[in-house]
Protein backbone atom coordinates (compact mmCIF):
# COMPACT_ATOMS: atom_id res chain seq x y z
CA UNK A 1 0.00 0.00 0.00
CA UNK A 2 2.82 2.41 0.87
CA UNK A 3 4.60 1.71 -2.42
CA UNK A 4 1.34 2.29 -4.35
CA UNK A 5 0.81 5.57 -2.54
CA UNK A 6 4.43 6.63 -3.22
CA UNK A 7 4.01 5.67 -6.87
CA UNK A 8 0.79 7.73 -7.07
CA UNK A 9 2.52 10.80 -5.54
CA UNK A 10 5.52 10.43 -7.86
CA UNK A 11 3.26 10.08 -10.90
CA UNK A 12 1.20 13.12 -9.84
CA UNK A 13 4.38 15.16 -9.33
CA UNK A 14 5.74 14.20 -12.77
CA UNK A 15 2.41 15.06 -14.43
CA UNK A 16 2.40 18.45 -12.71
CA UNK A 17 5.93 19.27 -13.83
CA UNK A 18 5.23 18.12 -17.39
CA UNK A 19 2.01 20.16 -17.56
CA UNK A 20 3.83 23.32 -16.41
CA UNK A 21 6.81 22.94 -18.71
CA UNK A 22 7.57 26.00 -20.87
CA UNK A 23 10.04 24.33 -23.20
CA UNK A 24 7.39 24.01 -25.93
CA UNK A 25 5.76 27.37 -26.66
CA UNK A 26 2.65 25.64 -28.04
CA UNK A 27 2.90 27.76 -31.18
CA UNK A 28 2.71 31.07 -29.30
CA UNK A 29 3.97 33.99 -31.38
CA UNK A 30 6.57 35.83 -29.32
CA UNK A 31 8.03 37.98 -32.13
CA UNK A 32 7.09 41.59 -32.83
CA UNK A 33 6.57 42.72 -36.42
CA UNK A 34 9.13 45.06 -37.98
CA UNK A 35 8.95 48.37 -39.86
CA UNK A 36 11.61 49.62 -42.24
CA UNK A 37 11.95 52.85 -44.16
CA UNK A 38 15.65 52.21 -44.84
CA UNK A 39 15.34 51.15 -48.47
CA UNK A 40 15.18 52.98 -51.80
CA UNK A 41 11.40 53.52 -51.77
CA UNK A 42 10.96 54.18 -48.02
CA UNK A 43 9.53 57.63 -47.31
CA UNK A 44 10.07 59.89 -45.55
CA UNK A 45 13.67 59.37 -44.56
CA UNK A 46 14.90 61.08 -41.41
CA UNK A 47 15.10 64.89 -41.62
CA UNK A 48 13.08 65.05 -44.88
CA UNK A 49 11.76 68.46 -45.89
CA UNK A 50 8.21 68.55 -47.23
CA UNK A 51 6.46 71.49 -48.88
CA UNK A 52 2.93 72.71 -48.18
CA UNK A 53 0.53 72.02 -51.06
CA UNK A 54 2.53 69.03 -52.31
CA UNK A 55 1.41 65.38 -52.32
CA UNK A 56 3.75 62.68 -51.03
CA UNK A 57 3.59 58.89 -50.93
CA UNK A 58 4.41 57.70 -47.42
CA UNK A 59 5.94 54.24 -47.78
CA UNK A 60 7.39 51.61 -45.47
CA UNK A 61 7.97 47.87 -45.50
CA UNK A 62 6.40 45.88 -42.67
CA UNK A 63 7.09 42.22 -41.92
CA UNK A 64 6.12 39.57 -39.39
CA UNK A 65 7.16 35.99 -38.73
CA UNK A 66 3.52 34.79 -38.64
CA UNK A 67 0.88 37.19 -40.02
CA UNK A 68 0.40 40.96 -40.27
CA UNK A 69 -2.87 42.63 -39.27
CA UNK A 70 -2.76 46.44 -39.50
CA UNK A 71 -0.64 49.58 -39.72
CA UNK A 72 -1.10 53.25 -38.99
CA UNK A 73 0.40 56.60 -39.92
CA UNK A 74 0.44 59.53 -37.49
CA UNK A 75 1.81 62.91 -38.59
CA UNK A 76 1.83 65.48 -35.78
CA UNK A 77 3.68 68.66 -34.88
CA UNK A 78 6.89 68.70 -32.89
CA UNK A 79 6.81 72.39 -32.03
CA UNK A 80 7.67 71.55 -28.40
CA UNK A 81 10.67 69.38 -29.44
CA UNK A 82 9.38 66.22 -27.78
CA UNK A 83 11.01 62.92 -28.72
CA UNK A 84 9.97 59.33 -29.25
CA UNK A 85 12.02 56.40 -27.99
CA UNK A 86 12.42 54.97 -31.46
CA UNK A 87 13.39 57.96 -33.58
CA UNK A 88 15.71 56.96 -36.40
CA UNK A 89 17.71 60.19 -36.82
CA UNK A 90 18.62 63.40 -35.00
CA UNK A 91 17.68 66.46 -37.02
CA UNK A 92 18.22 70.18 -36.62
CA UNK A 93 15.07 71.58 -35.06
CA UNK A 94 13.72 75.09 -35.49
CA UNK A 95 12.80 77.37 -32.60
CA UNK A 96 10.08 76.31 -30.18
CA UNK A 97 6.74 77.60 -31.42
CA UNK A 98 3.06 77.74 -30.52
CA UNK A 99 0.49 75.92 -32.62
CA UNK A 100 -2.05 77.89 -34.63
CA UNK A 101 -3.14 75.41 -37.29
CA UNK A 102 -0.89 72.33 -37.12
CA UNK A 103 -1.16 69.34 -39.43
CA UNK A 104 -2.66 66.36 -37.64
CA UNK A 105 -2.99 63.26 -39.83
CA UNK A 106 -3.87 59.94 -38.19
CA UNK A 107 -5.08 57.00 -40.28
CA UNK A 108 -5.38 53.27 -39.54
CA UNK A 109 -5.35 50.59 -42.22
CA UNK A 110 -5.87 46.82 -42.29
CA UNK A 111 -3.63 44.39 -44.13
CA UNK A 112 -5.06 41.50 -46.16
CA UNK A 113 -5.11 38.16 -44.32
CA UNK A 114 -2.22 35.76 -44.63
CA UNK A 115 0.53 38.27 -45.48
CA UNK A 116 3.88 38.21 -43.68
CA UNK A 117 5.40 41.17 -45.56
CA UNK A 118 3.74 44.20 -47.03
CA UNK A 119 4.80 47.56 -48.40
CA UNK A 120 2.28 50.26 -47.65
CA UNK A 121 1.97 53.33 -49.83
CA UNK A 122 -0.30 56.11 -48.58
CA UNK A 123 -0.74 59.35 -50.50
CA UNK A 124 -0.87 62.45 -48.27
CA UNK A 125 -1.35 66.02 -49.45
CA UNK A 126 0.15 68.62 -47.13
CA UNK A 127 -2.49 71.39 -46.79
CA UNK A 128 -1.51 74.93 -47.79
CA UNK A 129 -2.86 76.50 -44.59
CA UNK A 130 -1.07 74.46 -41.90
CA UNK A 131 1.73 75.70 -39.63
CA UNK A 132 5.21 75.17 -41.03
CA UNK A 133 7.91 73.76 -38.78
CA UNK A 134 9.03 70.54 -37.17
CA UNK A 135 6.82 67.45 -37.33
CA UNK A 136 6.99 63.73 -36.59
CA UNK A 137 5.83 60.97 -38.88
CA UNK A 138 5.11 57.91 -36.72
CA UNK A 139 4.48 54.50 -38.25
CA UNK A 140 2.99 51.58 -36.33
CA UNK A 141 2.40 47.94 -37.34
CA UNK A 142 0.45 45.24 -35.49
CA UNK A 143 0.47 41.49 -36.14
CA UNK A 144 -2.44 39.07 -35.76
CA UNK A 145 -1.54 38.21 -32.16
CA UNK A 146 -1.39 41.86 -31.08
CA UNK A 147 2.36 42.49 -31.05
CA UNK A 148 3.12 46.04 -32.16
CA UNK A 149 6.18 47.94 -33.36
CA UNK A 150 6.62 51.66 -33.96
CA UNK A 151 9.11 54.00 -35.51
CA UNK A 152 9.18 57.80 -35.72
CA UNK A 153 10.81 60.05 -38.26
CA UNK A 154 11.60 63.76 -37.83
CA UNK A 155 10.39 65.80 -40.80
CA UNK A 156 10.10 69.51 -41.50
CA UNK A 157 7.25 71.17 -43.39
CA UNK A 158 8.09 74.40 -45.20
CA UNK A 159 6.18 76.91 -47.37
Amino acid sequence: MKSTLKFFYLLSFLLLITACSTSDNDGIDEEKPTISINYTGGFPQGCAILTRGETYNFRAMVTDNDELAAYSIDIHHNFDHHTHDDQVADCDLGALQQTVNPLIFIENFTIDEGLTNYEFNVSVTIPNDIDTGDYHCAYSVTDQTGWQSRTSIDIKIIE
